[in-house]
């Protein structure tokens, strides 16, 4: 069962909706801050009658709690992510999270065990205890997100980031979150550009937030500018087939998006072995980080993944500091790399 905010006490945030102005100002208005003589007297008025219709106290508890810190931020990964080396995927995230902390003065605690009978997986519960309460709050990240219990966190009020977007119904998970949407249709529009107008789509077998977004991204540039694809992985099948690799060979796209460089690899290989070189005969981009190889570097997309690090302690502490907010989500532009893998259509 999906945990479920809806009758807990109206917080700030509640109160800023139904009256139609920022969270600030709410605040501003329902502590007597002197700034109040700067909003116009509607709109606190307006405020004032939205805090009377949900019945919105002040939570004081939640107030003190800014003064008991001991400036320890938690970083939990629901799977081993630690570096064994300065290439792993989240070193960076790692990275931008310790240099802010240490700039902010916050030291971090990295939780990395896991519960009792899960089976490898990182728990955040343990015998019905949040183990993520050692610290004043805690950064999330990692591919095997536990959805029940980022719910159950939410529900509870624990102050927490997650890195990347993790949709759960009922909850209002606070993210930073790489603009993956956007990048992927500046690829195709970059493809677009070189002429190319028959495209190709190849997908990772993970069904996630994450992919969900570069395909949608990718789906509706092709709509927008007329192109075309017939490519078993834009119409939902994973992978590469040695089928749609034949029709490639016979001319049926000139150019293919492609989510990783495992798959971006594999394409390169298959279309060596039919004969076509990356660009001459195929353009090829990978929607993802992609450093140079031996055979060039991979148009793609740069995730900023320190920056992001960073952004997650900033909009963390940014929690601690007004317990009452409810932070927004925040999306995170990533760059489009040139290579040597695109050249215009023949």
């Amino acid at each position: 069962m999906t945990a479920r905010r809806r009758d807990k006490a109206p917080n700030q945030a509640d109160v800023a909706r139904l009256a139609g102005v920022s969270q600030s100002a709410v605040s501003r208005v329902v502590s007597g801050d002197t700034a109040t003589n700067r909003i116009p007297e509607e709109t606190r008025q307006r405020i004032l009658h939205a805090v009377r219709q949900l019945g919105y106290v002040a939570n004081p508890a939640a107030r003190a709690m800014r003064k008991k810190r001991n400036n320890l931020l938690g970083v939990h990964t629901f799977e081993p992510v630690f570096p064994h080396a300065r290439e792993d995927f989240y070193f960076e995230f790692l990275l931008g999270i310790e240099e802010r902390a240490e700039e902010t003065g916050f030291d971090l605690v990295l939780f990395t065990s896991t519960g009792v009978g899960g089976g490898g997986e990182r728990k955040i519960y343990r015998d019905g205890t949040n183990r993520l309460n050692l610290a004043d709050g805690s950064i999330l990240l990692g591919v095997a997100t536990n959805r029940d219990e980022l719910a159950r966190l939410w529900y509870e009020g624990y102050p927490f980031v997650h890195i990347g977007r993790r949709e759960v119904p009922g909850a209002e998970i606070p993210s930073v979150i790489p603009d993956y949407r956007s990048a992927s249709a500046r690829i195709v529009e970059k493809l677009a550009g070189h002429g190319h107008r028959r495209l190709g789509y190849v997908r990772e077998y993970l069904e996630m937030e994450p992919y969900e977004d570069r395909r949608t991204g990718y789906a509706e540039a092709v709509a927008r500018l007329g192109l075309t694809d017939h490519s078993p992985g834009f119409h939902g099948e994973q992978g590469i087939s040695d089928a749609w690799l034949d029709e490639l060979a016979r001319g049926s796209g000139t150019a293919v998006v492609v989510e990783s460089v495992r798959l971006a690899n594999s394409l390169r290989d298959g279309l060596s072995a039919r004969g076509l070189k990356v660009p001459d005969d195929v353009s090829v981009a990978v929607l993802e980080g992609a450093p140079p190889d031996p055979g060039g570097r991979w148009d793609s997309l740069e995730i900023p993944r320190i920056e992001i690090g960073r952004m997650a302690v900033d909009r963390l502490r940014a929690l601690l500091d007004d317990p009452d907010e409810r932070t927004e989500s925040l999306l995170v532009d990533c760059a489009v790399i040139p290579g040597t893998t695109i050249a215009d259509a023949r």
